[in-house]
């Protein structure tokens, strides 16, 4: 089982150079501008993964009441989802849907 560590903190994205808040009622794990991630953890908020790539977000999948961003690896090619969040950029999300 998946061991969750609540980490919500403020970043700089690696692969739009923006400014990301905290997200306030979970973990941000991903940019809510262009949807790009970072290959940190091996469980959720553990930051114990030594890859550091990139993850691209290549499609989008239903998960009960809402959906997740599929993400690709640049580094390692390994494949990865995380939750969509509430203030994600609806256009980028119609976009990456449109992939598969």
């Amino acid at each position: 089982m998946k061991r969750f560590n609540m980490i919500d903190e403020k970043f700089i994205c690696e692969n739009c150079n923006k400014e990301v808040e905290p997200l306030g009622y979970t973990a941000r794990d991903h940019c809510p501008y262009c949807l790009y991630s970072k290959h940190v953890d091996i469980n959720p908020g553990d930051r114990q993964n030594n890859c550091k790539g990139l993850l691209k977000p290549i499609g989008i999948e239903k998960h009960k009441d809402t959906y997740k961003i599929i993400y690709k690896c640049t580094k390692c090619n390994k494949e990865h989802k995380n939750i969509i969040a509430k203030d994600d950029n609806m256009e980028e999300i119609i976009k990456i849907s449109q992939i598969n």
